[in-house]
């Protein structure tokens, strides 16, 4: 029987993309808390437009110092903002100029006594919900190859910005990429679209649009290089490039198109492929399992696909407000799975915290480690703060299924 020929798309977005600005507000703000404050209970969104940011959201604190951090919100977003890179009046939003309005205030008890008035085992969710995990074969991250590949896009973007080696790149850019399946092996890359903002400087004068010079160059410092380091056997010639498919990109950012907190959820996980509760994670504490239990279901899928228990594995995790047993543990392999689903989520339930006070301490969520993952995906990341990528529960995952694997 022949394989099943598709293909599968997903995308990312640059760290100066509107709604990733948004993201980082929120993450920073909620970083400079927890660094007062671990116990901190914070929602905070922010929303973008021309010369605007507003915050608003549910604070909670505990200490004089947390409180002076949160009177210093308006110049974390700021120094956020100067960090993407708008620093210049010319792109219409600028760290600078841009107006800051603050709508933040206390938590509902009614909602806050389901979570702190308990000890740490017995803290309850701080919300109902549902959330998934994900993980797959497809690269060393186990991550899925267009979400892999698109986030490493708007990386390099980044990169090639800040490092001077195209000067006229600006911070707002997307990324997409299209892969050829056969059954469940991606065997060539189909398309690549990359969308960033330019100056002035590389438009033509003839047609009013970016050069076809600068969109090679685009080609050649950016996808090109990073094709070749993630999957060089997929670089070939026939790969269809969208460069900037409008013509031209110099209006961008805030000043082009307003930004919402959680608005690009999918981008944070895994690209269209497994399923999303449909919880944003930024600007939110880890007491809200929209975050947390999102961490912990792919740090279970991770480990059940490391430890060769499935090549794909998909979690569900849902809780109830208040209560600190998950209402429901779900795994399901795609018919990939080395022994029955549900026993592999009962030994799920047996091994793995899934109390959102026990997901808390295991992962060590309640460090300022936040802004850095409001960019270039939550998931199939490296670094000390993404306690959910490590695979340190392969020898126990295998010792306790030796029994029914031959």
């Amino acid at each position: 029987m022949s394989k099943k020929s598709y293909l599968f798309t997903s995308e990312s977005v640059s760290q100066g993309h509107p709604d990733k600005v948004c993201d980082q507000i929120s993450d920073a703000i909620l970083d400079s808390l927890l660094r007062k404050d671990p116990l901190a209970r914070v929602a905070v969104e922010t929303m973008v437009t021309t010369g605007l940011v507003v915050l608003a959201g549910e604070i909670t604190l505990h200490n004089k110092e947390a409180e002076l951090a949160l009177s210093q919100a308006e110049q974390t977003a700021r120094e956020t903002i100067r960090e993407i890179g708008y620093d210049d009046p010319a792109t219409g939003f600028d760290y600078r100029s841009c107006g800051v309005l603050r709508a933040l205030h206390s938590q509902s008890e009614d909602i806050s006594q389901g979570v702190s008035k308990k000890s740490r085992r017995e803290q309850g969710a701080g919300d109902q919900g549902l959330m998934f995990g994900f993980a797959c074969r497809e690269t060393r991250a186990l991550m899925p190859l267009p979400i892999h590949l698109a986030h490493r896009l708007v990386e390099k973007l980044t990169e090639v910005r800040e490092q001077g080696i195209l000067k006229w790149l600006r911070p707002d850019g997307k990324s997409q990429v299209t892969v050829q399946y056969e059954g469940d092996e991606p065997v060539r890359i189909d398309t690549v679209v990359v969308s960033t903002q330019h100056d002035e400087s590389v438009i033509d004068s003839r047609s009013k649009n970016m050069s076809t010079k600068a969109r090679q160059l685009l080609i050649d410092k950016v996808i090109k290089p990073v094709i070749t380091k993630e999957r060089p056997d997929l670089w070939r010639n026939g790969i269809c490039f969208h460069i900037n498919p409008t013509g031209r990109f110099v209006v961008g950012g805030p000043h082009g198109d307003s930004g919402l907190t959680g608005r690009k959820i999918i981008v944070d996980t895994y690209g269209g492929r497994g399923r999303h509760g449909g919880g944003a994670f930024s600007g939110k504490d880890p007491s809200k399992v929209d975050r947390s239990a999102a961490y912990m279901a792919r740090y279970i899928a991770k480990n059940l696909v490391a430890a060769k228990l499935a090549e794909e594995c998909e979690v569900q995790l849902a809780y109830a407000i208040g209560v600190a047993e998950p209402v429901s543990v779900n795994i399901e392999t795609y018919g990939t799975g080395q022994i029955d689903e549900k026993q592999l989520s009962n030994m799920v339930r047996d091994l793995f915290p899934l109390r959102p006070g026990e997901i808390i301490d295991h992962l060590r969520l309640l460090r300022p480690i936040y802004r850095e993952t409001a960019r270039n995906g939550h998931f199939g990341r490296t670094g000390a703060g993404f306690t959910w990528e490590k695979t340190d529960m392969v020898e126990k995952l295998k010792k306790s299924t030796a029994k029914w694997i031959k």
